[in-house]
């Protein structure tokens, strides 16, 4: 059936990327062409993530932004949705890459000789069809320019991280505490996780950035589970439902009286994740075992310290080397963020439209933090027989300080 004879049955989807927004990012990544890729013509991107971005439609396809001209979204399917949805002015069908210079010459947009394309995103097969259809066309690497237009927040995007960051907070501190209780599964906690933050209008799909990583909301962990051998890019282990989807919890590891169980899950409002653990434990706070008590702390040290240095114009690796001292001063280096060849050489992560996004608060990251970046702090340490304590919470770097989104609870919550 044509679109005209659907129009009647249609809801009219409002446009959600305000035209002010969508003009701040062509900007944003015109410059950082012109910084970091002065030799291109343009920008030509295949990720649905990084379309949305730039056209607030998550469209398969690709998206050409010339340096001087109107940028033009090519679809292969979803033309008239993307009409309204997105601000761009010219929403194109097309089949074959072929195609593409007559499509972006028909509207004054032509290609050009040199095409920023995000390398990361195109398969191999993609990619030398890209090259074959495209024969005398040179390609170069336009991902170190994607990676720091999404890096940076508008006030726009900060404010839906904020209401994230709130849902976040609401289920984590107020919610959860009333419902959980010893008998319960990992994978009951975590549904009732997934339930109430659905609940307050998360829309439940965690993005990844890194090529080929998936996740499913996140983990609940039961003691020794927390240190269970995983393939996932993070500290904390997990069995997981099964091999297949080793995500959420088992459904045969229960929680019992005087157990820490961690809960680190993402949320996702309008697009936009923050990202949190928490530890619980299953009786009163007297109970807690020493050495659980004295991760937490030393997790609580790192956290504060790297807050107080979390300002623009600080390195992710100074935040990582002062973890790693504290570390070290405490004598947990080879527990601290996971055990043997399962720890991860890293703090935090930036996020926002994907769960991790560019810059890691890693040691081989040198670029100063900008104000307006998200990032999530998450220190841990395995304790052998008993878990992994630790904290994770999202945060808004600013000036004067940053500003926490998903709440600012570091203790060990007791459910008795």
């Amino acid at each position: 059936m044509p679109f005209s004879a659907r129009e009647d049955c249609l809801p009219k989807t409002p446009q959600t990327l305000p035209v002010s927004e969508y003009e701040l990012r062509l900007a944003r990544c015109r410059m950082l062409l012109a910084k970091y890729r002065p030799e291109v013509d343009g920008l030509l991107l295949a990720d649905k993530v990084h379309i949305f971005y730039l056209t607030g439609t998550l469209g398969t396809g690709l998206f050409w932004l010339p340096l001087q001209g109107e940028p033009v979204l090519m679809l292969r399917k979803g033309t008239e949705r993307a009409a309204m949805e997105s601000p761009v002015q010219h929403i194109l069908p097309f089949v074959s890459y072929r195609e593409l210079p007559f499509l972006t010459a028909s509207v004054d947009s032509p290609l050009g000789d040199v095409l920023a394309v995000d390398k990361n995103k195109f398969s191999w097969n993609m990619a030398e069809m890209l090259q074959k259809r495209l024969p005398g066309l040179r390609f170069v690497a336009a991902d170190e320019v994607m990676n720091r237009a999404r890096a940076v927040k508008s006030a726009w995007e900060q404010e839906k991280m904020r209401v994230c960051g709130g849902i976040h907070a609401k289920v984590y501190d107020e919610i959860l505490p009333e419902l959980f209780h010893t008998g319960l599964s990992e994978q009951e906690l975590a549904f009732l996780y997934l339930t109430e933050v659905m609940k307050q209008g998360s829309e439940g799909m965690c993005r990844m950035h890194a090529h080929g990583e998936e996740m499913f909301f996140g983990y609940a962990s039961i003691g020794n589970d927390g240190l269970y051998p995983t393939s996932y890019n993070g500290p904390l282990g997990c069995r997981g439902l099964h091999p297949a989807i080793p995500f959420l919890g088992s459904r045969e590891v229960v929680w019992h009286k005087h157990q820490c169980l961690a809960l680190d899950m993402g949320c996702v409002k309008n697009g936009y994740h923050t990202d949190r653990t928490q530890i619980y434990w299953s009786g009163r706070a007297d109970a807690i075992p020493h050495a659980m008590q004295r991760a937490q702390s030393i997790c609580k040290e790192i956290l504060c310290t790297a807050l107080d240095m979390l300002r623009p114009g600080v390195t992710p690796a100074e935040l990582w080397r002062t973890a790693l001292d504290i570390a070290g001063k405490h004598n947990v280096l080879e527990s601290f963020m996971g055990l043997g060849r399962d720890q991860v050489p890293f703090l935090g992560h930036s996020i926002g439209l994907c769960l991790d996004e560019w810059p890691a608060i890693a040691k081989s990251f040198n670029e100063p933090l900008e104000e307006g970046m998200t990032i999530a702090l998450e220190p841990k340490i395995s304790v052998p027989g008993i878990g992994m304590p630790g904290i994770e919470h999202t945060y808004l770097v600013c000036s004067d300080g940053p500003v926490p989104l998903t709440g600012t609870q570091m203790d060990i919550v007791c459910i008795d």
